[in-house]
């Protein structure tokens, strides 16, 4: 089993053009276990981790309800934002400048093929990397992603999540919210949640912004240790 992970960097990217480099190392890694099993071999899969920051941009899960898109194309337009129907469960999330996006394309085979196991721990890294800022962060029962003063009327969400998986394959992943602008989260319902807030990194530890970096290597730190994994960079 390859326990290592590539670690790549991309910067800010728009998000059609990471959803298609997504898809094409999604498809790279089944076509590998494919020709596995076809022809009897025992080739060793990749793994990739994606760090990205999106442009302003509202995306729709396969279960989502286009009702919960609040705004019009002109409306969209005006607000330099972009909208995609897209192949991940879960129903409508935002994505801006502000937000660590982190894309875990994994062949589970190389770890535990447990899709439920899998999404826990991407919940825990979230949390732990949180708790180091000393904010408790829990699970909501029912409702994707990790939030702030659950079973409160001050329950907010921070960080969003929705993946695709195929022959243990996985793609999507989630979206933290750093130095966000939650401004844009008033043109939806968040995740079709009706009555609950969204909050961000920097507004809840009262800066003006947090360290993005930082951040980020404390969730890799997370990540690691709960996936028993290495991070390589090439």
């Amino acid at each position: 089993m390859n326990k290592q992970i590539e670690l790549q960097e991309l910067g800010e990217k728009d998000y059609k053009a990471t959803w298609d480099y997504q898809e094409s190392l999604f498809k790279t890694i089944l076509d590998l276990k494919i020709k596995n099993r076809r022809e009897d071999l025992s080739l060793e899969t990749p793994n990739y981790f994606l760090f990205v920051e999106h442009p302003h941009v509202y995306t729709l899960g396969k279960s989502g309800d286009m009702s919960n898109l609040l705004i019009n194309e002109t409306q969209l337009a005006e607000k330099g934002a972009t909208f995609y129907k897209v192949n991940r469960g879960g129903d409508i999330t935002y994505h801006g400048p502000g937000q660590i996006v982190g894309y875990p394309i994994l062949d589970l085979d190389n770890f535990f093929t447990d899709i439920h196991k899998y999404l826990r721990f991407l919940e825990e890294t979230i949390i732990l990397t949180l708790a180091e800022y000393g904010l408790k962060a829990e699970r909501s029962e029912g409702e994707t992603g990790v939030w702030l003063d659950v079973g409160t009327p001050f329950a907010r969400k921070i960080c969003a999540m929705g993946v695709r998986a195929s022959r243990w394959v996985t793609m999507h992943g989630f979206a933290l919210n750093v130095n966000a602008n939650l401004g844009y989260f008033d043109n939806m319902i968040p995740c079709g949640i009706r009555g609950k807030a969204v909050t961000s990194l920097n507004v809840e530890l009262g800066q003006k912004e947090v360290d993005v970096n930082e951040v980020k290597d404390k969730l890799l730190k997370h990540f690691k240790t709960l996936f028993e994994a290495e991070f390589v960079t090439k």
